[in-house]
């Protein structure tokens, strides 16, 4: 009766349904209302091959926000879901409405796939505006418990956005990884100290340290070439100068380029955190 009052003409759902449709076709026939048109899907599957159900994880989707997709991208990931045109995996809003239709529906059932949804919220990370994506970016710096006046006090949003877009999947990932820039880390990663602090590395820190100093230019092209010629200086490659000092500044040996990672963490934490390092590794 209340599909028969709101005018649906259309109905939609899973195959789980097709049973009920006789009966409810019988009914609408029974009341004299116009019978819409009834569409079965396949059903989704998990990861593992099974229907689609809580145990897979979120199913709300505010819970798609809390984990870092964007809307953009969970909207694409959605619509491909047993429905495709040609090889094309990224679609505009527009091109969704002027190239969705019916016929084109696969009869079989579609699996979610987690690692697919990954791939198209990163590609939306990195070609949607980095000003849109840096106020989502905002709001998963304050779930991780940043205050708006420490996100002000950091780098900017865009920023961070442009050096990170290429290496994280989601937003919450991102909003992890640049923590560094808005307030101190307790630890370093001990896989990457490891790993790069060997015998040697403070005093290279130290060279890397007085060479950063006498910058009159604080840019990446001006610091990338301090550890080229700290390196030289060394007679040692490029990542042992490199990966000790981005330990010193991030906690890790995962970051974006030195020199962009410097100016992310802008000339006063940058020096200063590389005198806690030298402090700390002397030890």
């Amino acid at each position: 009766v209340d599909d028969w009052d709101m005018g649906i003409t259309h109905v939609i759902r899973g195959d789980d349904h097709v049973n009920n449709t006789p009966r409810q076709i019988n009914l609408y026939k029974a009341l004299g209302a116009p019978v819409p048109e009834f569409c079965h899907l396949a059903m989704i599957l998990g990861d593992d091959g099974t229907k689609l159900s809580k145990r897979h994880g979120a199913v709300s989707v505010m819970q798609y926000r809390e984990d870092g997709y964007l809307p953009d991208a969970l909207l694409n990931y959605l619509v491909r879901l047993g429905w495709s045109h040609g090889d094309q995996e990224i679609f505009s809003r527009e091109e969704m409405i002027s190239l969705f239709s019916l016929e084109a529906i696969t009869k079989s059932a579609s699996g979610f796939n987690t690692k697919k949804l990954d791939w198209i919220n990163a590609h939306y990370m990195k070609t949607l505006p980095a000003e849109e994506v840096a106020k989502e970016l905002a709001w998963h710096l304050e779930r991780q418990g940043l205050s708006q006046d420490e996100i002000a006090k950091g780098p900017k949003l865009e920023e961070v956005v442009r050096n990170y877009a290429e290496r994280t999947h989601t937003l919450k990932e991102m909003a992890q990884k640049a923590l560094c820039y808005f307030r101190e880390f307790e630890e370093y990663d001990a896989a990457g100290v490891k790993k790069w602090i060997k015998e040697g590395s403070v005093e290279i820190l130290k060279s890397a340290l007085d060479a950063l100093n006498a910058l009159e230019s604080w840019d990446p092209e001006s610091i990338d070439k301090v550890v080229a010629d700290v390196a030289a200086k060394h007679e040692v490659g490029m990542g042992k100068v490199g990966q000790p000092l981005r330990i010193a500044i991030t906690g890790s040996a995962m970051s974006p380029g030195i020199g962009d990672t410097m100016v992310l963490a802008g000339r006063e934490l940058s020096l200063k955190r590389i005198e806690r390092a030298i402090a700390h590794f002397s030890k």
